[in-house]
């Protein structure tokens, strides 16, 4: 008996190994898939005006606008805070290149090559006002300030000077104040209001405009070709770290539309897949990147129509 029980668990157990030949962990290495890395895009914001009504007048050009170089000053800020982009200044171009000739006459002429963007921001404050509304009673007095702005904003393909994309932001701020029997607090219009509304409403489209930004490819060009080495620009300011991996992509041959009358550039070929080894550089201005090529071939003197970019 004990030996037919014996038999019978044998028997039990070996069918459950073969039902059940699935029932092991899978291997971690089954499949990898690489990240595309969120590398920094360069910015700028150009033009920003005050198309209202509000603090303009006959001793003011159009050069000194208050409201428009505010709001510019808060887009920038909110931006650069971000930590997603690297944004240079457009708005005093002058004061810099007046600054730059000043600390080294010598290399000015140098110095006067602006870097140049992949967007610009160009917009306009279209709303702004405030009101003052009150509630008088028998005893008490109700006084409310209130003040609106907008914000309109167009977003810059430089190297097309196509508008890819428009955003709007609009913002309120209020105060309140309550008497009653004359005891409380009075006060005339609060100035701040108005900051307060400029600044809510450029907030309003913020994570709207990061996010556009962010979702177009990164690209930069390839310094040199030594072997399989490629040396290209772009460094640790811009978020590339060793290990990443970036597409090498040959530039689509541009045609003229006979129906549009405009120049239509095809598809990007790719070419190859390489990854960074080695940062070098000090500053956005100076930094690079040393790849290895993983895949494809790239001439050491045929490599002006290639780019490379984080797309697939």
């Amino acid at each position: 008996m004990r030996l037919n029980k014996l038999v019978a668990c044998v028997a039990f157990a070996f069918a459950c190994v073969l039902a059940f030949p699935n029932s092991v962990v899978p291997s971690v290495h089954a499949q990898e898939t690489v990240a595309s890395p969120q590398l920094k895009q360069k910015i700028a914001i150009g033009r920003f005006t005050n198309e209202t009504r509000y603090g303009k007048s006959l001793l003011r050009d159009q050069d000194l606008d208050p409201l428009g170089k505010q709001a510019a000053d808060i887009l920038a800020a909110y931006l650069t805070q971000s930590d997603k982009f690297l944004v240079f200044e457009r708005s005093d171009l002058v004061e810099i290149q007046r600054e730059q000739s000043r600390s080294a006459p010598a290399e000015a002429e140098k110095k006067e090559r602006i870097i140049g963007v992949d967007t610009l921001i160009l917009g306009s404050v279209v709303e702004f006002g405030s009101t003052v509304d009150g509630k008088r009673g028998f005893f008490n007095k109700r006084k409310t300030q209130r003040a609106h702005s907008k914000v309109a904003v167009r977003l810059v393909d430089v190297s097309t000077g196509l508008v890819f994309h428009s955003a709007t932001g609009s913002g309120e701020a209020t105060t309140e104040t309550h008497t009653i029997l004359g005891m409380g607090s009075t006060s005339k219009f609060d100035g701040t209001l108005t900051d307060k509304a400029l600044s809510v409403a450029v907030e309003d489209m913020i994570e709207e405009l990061v996010n556009t930004i962010s979702a177009r490819p990164w690209k930069t060009d390839i310094l040199q070709v030594r072997g399989e080495t490629l040396f290209i620009s772009g460094g640790k300011s811009q978020g590339l770290k060793v290990g990443d991996i970036l597409q090498v992509m040959r530039k689509g041959e541009t045609i003229e539309s006979a129906q549009t009358g405009f120049d239509i550039t095809l598809p990007a070929e790719k070419v190859g897949t390489v990854k960074v080894v080695q940062l070098f550089g000090e500053s956005e201005v100076n930094e690079g990147a040393v790849t290895q090529l993983l895949s494809g071939t790239v001439a050491e003197d045929g490599f002006s129509d290639l780019f490379v970019t984080t797309g697939q």
